[in-house]
């Protein structure tokens, strides 16, 4: 399977709540750089590890988004680097807006498992009122 097969999978798994299959592709130190512009993110944006993931981002979504889901438009597969673009969708409990904003994850690969992420997202659009 290709990294960007298991990329896509991931994504699906994802959209499904499977947190513990979207784990499985990672490295067990991967490398976490979330957008600074969310209130759940302090600091620089980084976390290392899954534990660190899943309590710092992942635990949070439910908490501050109503029917969050991601809409991919497209890919660029450069093998070991992976980059998707699309958007984030869903209702900013704090205010009760929809939104769709801008969004484009970064990935690196190693040895078949992510090493690293990189988000870029346009959190005002989320956020503000």
């Amino acid at each position: 399977m290709s990294n960007l097969e298991i990329l896509k999978q991931a994504y699906k798994d994802f959209s499904l709540g499977n947190v513990e299959a979207v784990i499985a592709i990672w490295q067990p130190d991967i490398v976490w750089a979330e957008c600074t512009g969310f209130p759940f993110v302090h600091g620089d944006g980084i976390f290392v590890g899954a534990q660190a993931i899943v309590e710092g981002v992942f635990a949070n979504i439910p908490m501050y988004y109503d029917g969050f889901n991601i809409e991919i438009t497209e890919f660029v597969d450069g093998g070991d680097k992976i980059v998707m673009v699309g958007y984030y969708k869903g209702t900013w409990k704090a205010t009760g807006k929809e939104f769709k904003a801008n969004a484009m994850h970064a990935w690196t690969f190693k040895n078949g498992k992510v090493s690293h992420f990189f988000q870029a997202a346009d959190s005002a659009e989320i956020v503000n009122p």
